[in-house]
Parts: structure tokens; sequence; C-alpha cells
């Protein structure tokens, strides 16, 4: 597939490396020169420097034969702009545009449409990563959780802890515990190894592990994987931006919701529209606010500014003084490497979320749902099955006869609104949305090759 991509950022850059590894035509455009020269030094690609949303940029870019554009400056503008002439110009056939401004995602309906302005398919990075944080809030215990089919199925993680139940017992051993709940684990990361989970593998303290079950039994399993934390009660939130406002907007009719905001005039302004939240002007690093506010009953504290310092130094200062779950919005990757796991309990990267709603866009396959997971380390992917047994690689196959690429597990099946968790007696039939986790990223082309039917005709 021959891919546009319109900044060279974070977003762009490790979109560009995902798409890269799976053999397609890229081409990046920048304004700066720097990061242009560094993606291609380091992947085979073309760069272009220039404004994405010029005419003769695009050209250069071949626009004229591309068959994606896909726009994430930081210039939500830029963005549009860029896609209107793709379309109207070049004919690009798909567009995709980054857009963070609550104005423009909230108009979004009327706005962007081909009479209009003509964007196939919307990023919002800010209400990816609000649903995230709802998410884990929700689920106390889940480092992650990603929702299939609708809700029906999700994937779950959860690091083990020494007090587990199963800690010490054999994978096979959590039917015995559990006997009225399908659930299957698809991966288990040791020491950020991955390792084959097999019924007779021993889940260790510190375990990561990913297990896939019927949305309406998530905290059953989670009890079985650690001690089940308490329902959350009492939220704290660190910055009145986008992401912060939303959350808080969207917690405060059933939470107690308290929120840090430094800058006084933003400030006001939220507190006169959040209805139930409790808005404070001031410095979520100063220990005596912190201190004030009772910080050692806060359920979990979420540090969510544009500031990847402030917000890792915030969380670990609440953390130290009692807060029982510290989550932080971290924007640079080495950062992200380094705190996930220590004092922080959980590490939001914008970036990887919003990945994974591209990805989902640039996959060959019939693919509804993509996932990035750990960073980026695995990928969580939900195709439908289309064709038969003579032109498809899976259809009309039990699972376990299946030539599956390695690292590839197969965790669900939703067929008819029925919620089936796999095992390699399974059948997949025409139309089943089957749910999958890759550890090794490098076979992403050859499972979109088992789910694209061939041409018999050809």
């Amino acid at each position: 597939m021959k891919i546009i991509i319109l900044g060279a950022g974070q977003v762009g850059g490790t979109l560009a490396e995902n798409l890269v590894d799976e053999k397609n035509d890229i081409t990046i455009v920048d304004t700066n020169l720097d990061p242009l020269r560094h993606l291609q030094d380091k992947f085979d690609l073309r760069v272009i420097q220039g404004y994405g949303s010029y005419p003769r940029v695009l050209r250069a870019a071949g626009a004229e034969n591309a068959d994606m554009l896909v726009a994430v400056t930081n210039s939500d503008e830029t963005n549009m702009i860029a896609c209107q002439i793709a379309y109207t110009i070049f004919k690009t056939p798909n567009r995709i545009a980054r857009i963070r401004s609550h104005d423009y995602d909230c108009e979004s309906e009327q706005l962007f449409s081909p009479e209009a302005v003509p964007v196939n398919h919307l990023i919002s990075p800010e209400t990816l990563v609000t649903d995230s944080i709802y998410q884990l809030i929700e689920y106390p215990g889940a480092l992650q959780v990603v929702h299939f089919a609708e809700g029906k199925v999700s994937l779950v993680a959860v690091k083990v802890y020494y007090n587990g139940p199963l800690v010490g017992n054999a994978l096979s051993s959590l039917r015995e515990h559990i006997p009225h709940i399908e659930t299957r684990v698809v991966a288990i990361f040791r020491q950020d190894q991955p390792i084959d989970p097999k019924g007779e593998t021993i889940i260790e303290a510190g375990d990561e592990v990913f297990f896939m079950v019927a949305s309406q039994h998530i905290h059953m399993v989670i009890s079985e994987m650690q001690m089940l934390e308490k329902p959350y009660k009492r939220i704290m939130i660190v910055g009145g931006g986008h992401i912060g406002a939303r959350l808080a907007y969207r917690l405060e009719k059933d939470y107690s919701v308290k929120l840090i905001e430094r800058d006084r005039e933003r400030a006001s302004e939220l507190a006169a529209q959040l209805k139930y939240t409790i808005v404070f002007y001031g410095d979520a690093s100063d220990q005596e606010l912190l201190s004030q506010e009772h910080i050692e009953q806060i359920d979990v504290f979420i540090a969510i500014t544009n500031d990847d310092e402030a917000n890792i130094m915030s969380a670990m200062l609440a953390k130290r003084m009692g807060a029982k779950k510290v989550v932080a919005l971290i924007q640079r990757r080495a950062y992200l490497d380094l705190v996930q796991g220590s004092v922080i309990d959980i590490a939001i990267s914008p970036q990887q979320a919003t990945i994974s709603a591209l990805l989902r866009y640039v996959r060959n396959a019939d693919i509804v749902t993509v996932s990035s997971l750990r960073r980026g380390d695995a990928e969580a992917i939900e195709a439908i099955a289309h064709g038969d047994q003579r032109n498809s690689g899976v259809v009309s196959r039990d699972i376990g006869a299946i030539n599956l690429p390695p690292g590839t597990i197969i965790g669900a099946i939703v067929r008819n609104n029925e919620v089936i968790i796999a095992n390699r007696h399974h059948r997949i039939e025409p139309g089943d949305h089957v749910i999958m986790i890759l550890t090794d990223k490098k076979c992403i082309v050859d499972v979109e090759k088992l789910f694209q039917p061939i041409n018999l005709s050809l």
C-alpha cells in the first residue's frame, strides 16, 4: 500500500515504523528536516520537507497515486486542509486526520463528510486516552482493558502479585478455580519477555498476564490473578486540559472527583463547567496541598498534564504520600520504559492509543479493531473471516489446523452475538469475528494474508 504520512512527530514516526516493517511504500512529510533525516536514516522510506497542506508538497509526495493520506501534524487545521486538497485535487481514496480540539470533535458528524471536510476517518487522541483511563477505573486491578465485538469480549492485562491465588500454580488450574467461566490466557510477559502460555506454565509473581473473557466476567477472572481491589470511589485528577476536563465530566456523576489545575483562569472555567467535581487552583507537587486534600484517602491519582516530568514527579509524590494507585500520562517512549511497573502503577501513552486507532484503517484484511499492547511490544486484532474452505486460510478450519505465524494465538470468536473462548478444536465459520494476539508484530503481514480470501478467478 502506498501511504503518505503528514507529520514526523512521535505519532507519525511510530506509525511509519510500524508500516515500513509491513512492506508498505511510505512517504513522510514534515516542515522540520531533523526528524525526517532521522527517520530516513533508520527506515526504508521517502521524506519530503514542506507544509503538508500545500498542493505542490502533496504532489511531490505522490498524492496522485497514493492509496491513503494520514494527517497527524500538530495542527488540526493543517490536517483538515490536507485531506480537503488530497480529495479535491488528487482524488486520494482514503484520508485520515488526527483532530485534537474538542470544538471540532463535538461537531464531527456535520463537519467531516464529503460535502464539507472530506475526512474518511477521524482520530481523537484525547477521546482515546479518556476511554483508556475510564476502563482502568471501571476495572480495578487491570493494567489495560480492550473491548472487542462491540464490547462483548475483552482482552485484559493484569500484574500478578505475590498474594495472588494462582501464584505457583499451573495455568490449567485456572479452570478449577472458576469452572463456570470460560477464559483463556493468551500471553504472558515475564521480565519483559513473552513466554508461550501452556497448560503446564507456572504463574510467577510479577508476571504480566493477558486473558480473554466475555466482558461481564472480567472482575471474576482478575480476582484469580490477584487480590481483587475494592471498587474505586475517590479520584484525583491533575491537569485541566482537554483530557482532564473530559475525564472529570465522565466520572463526576459516579465518583467523588477532585481536579487540580495550575492555571488560575482555566481552573475558574472548569469550576463553572463541571457540576460535581471539586476544582482546585494549585500545583500537584505541593505536598501541603496534597496533604490538605487527604491524598492518603485517594483511590486513584491521575496526572495528565502536558508535562511528562510534572506527571511523573506528582504521581511519585502522591504514591509516597499514600494514594492507593497512581496513573501518569507520558509522551516520551524512553520515560514510558523507565517508569512502567515502578512506583507509578500505570503509564498511559497517547501515542500508542493513537497508533492503535490508526492501524485499524491501514490493515489489508477486514480488520475491525487493532490495539497496541505493552507500549507497542504486542498487538491485539479483531478480524472478520470471509470466504470458504477453497479460498481462505481460516474458514471451515479447526484452529489447531490453521497455520498461524509464530507468537500468534486466537483467543476468542464472536459468532452471531455468541462469545466463544477459543481452543484448538473450535472451527472458524464465515462472518466470525476472530480476536487474536500477536507477540511478534513482524508476523502481522502473514496474519493479514490468512484473512484475505484468494481470488480464484485470477
